[in-house]
């Protein structure tokens, strides 16, 4: 540490302040002791629970209420006049996707999910970003723990898709999730941009976007220092999506998807990705793509490196 701060000084003005604890809001603790660091936002939670009125709400277990499906029915006059005065629905939407983004892959489905209201929002709407303040009021305290690992595997990713989960525009939700020294170090829920034919095809597009991340995590590891020479894992819960990557006679079950798909397959090939089956009850991105009950919070929360 003392060496490079030396050698950076040679070229720039810069003052040693020491380790970090404080950094865009995201509280930093190192542990050497016990060989981890952890990065949490609980002030950045309790300033926006006060912001938004919400300080003194009662807990809830679930970013969103199981099975929960909100439309797009445009708003009564009425309504759109009581939500433009009273529930600021675009910047609570704003703030929580910050955290979402940065140290909270346990909400990143939902906040990507109210985002999809930004334009409109109804009461309802509301009444789910509150749901959503009331699961991080009992969950404030997280935060992501990363420990010393002796895995030979440097990181692993699990990709999930909901087929046909949007009952509005037909389309699924893909996510996936990148973990390394026990938490996850990147992680995503979106609504895909066009429309699934089968579970196979929704499960395949969500892997591809994973095996991109895949792809840049391996570069960005060589650069540091730790070139892979071994494929590197994609657990997926959807066994025709795994014979679609790994078996070019399959092809004929996606030939109708865009060729920029055909990629996941090549990866395969050369040996860059592993697609391997984990149970659906085992599927870590299971949480970013749909509202999921309790059990499976409780299930997905501590592999995602939360404690």
């Amino acid at each position: 540490m003392a060496s490079a701060v030396s050698e950076l000084s040679k070229h720039f003005k810069l003052r040693d302040l020491g380790s970090t604890t404080l950094l865009l809001g995201i509280q930093v603790k190192q542990d050497r002791s016990h060989h981890t660091i952890s990065l949490s936002q609980e002030h950045y939670i309790k300033e926006l629970l006060e912001r938004f009125n919400m300080d003194d709400a009662n807990p809830l277990s679930t970013p969103l209420a199981p099975g929960s499906e909100l439309s797009d029915i445009i708003p009564s006059l009425e309504d759109q006049a009581e939500m433009k005065s009273q529930c600021p629905y675009l910047n609570a939407v704003g703030a929580l996707q910050y955290l979402a983004t940065m140290t909270r892959p346990d909400i990143a489905y939902a906040v990507s999910y109210l985002g999809r209201f930004n334009s409109n929002p109804a009461p309802a709407h509301w009444l789910a970003v509150k749901h959503l303040f009331r699961y991080l009021i009992g969950t404030m305290h997280y935060k992501l723990v990363y420990r010393a690992s002796d895995s030979q595997e440097l990181f692993t990713t699990y990709s999930d898709a909901s087929h046909g989960a949007c009952k509005a525009t037909g389309r699924a939700t893909g996510g996936y999730v990148t973990l390394a020294s026990g938490a996850a170090v990147g992680w995503s829920s979106k609504r895909q941009p066009f429309v699934t034919l089968s579970s196979t095809e929704a499960e395949f597009v969500a892997a591809v976007e994973a095996g991109k991340e895949i792809k840049w995590t391996r570069n960005i590891l060589t650069e540091f220092g730790f070139p892979l020479t071994l494929p590197s894992t994609l657990f997926v819960d959807n066994k025709s999506g795994i014979s679609v990557a790994k078996n070019p006679e399959h092809h004929g079950r996606m030939k109708h998807l865009d060729l920029r798909f055909y990629w996941l397959r090549e990866a395969v090939e050369e040996g860059l990705i592993d697609p391997l089956y984990v149970s659906t009850h085992e599927q870590v991105a299971d949480i970013l793509t749909k509202a999921v009950a309790k059990k499976v919070v409780e299930f997905a929360v501590p592999l995602l490196g939360l404690e």
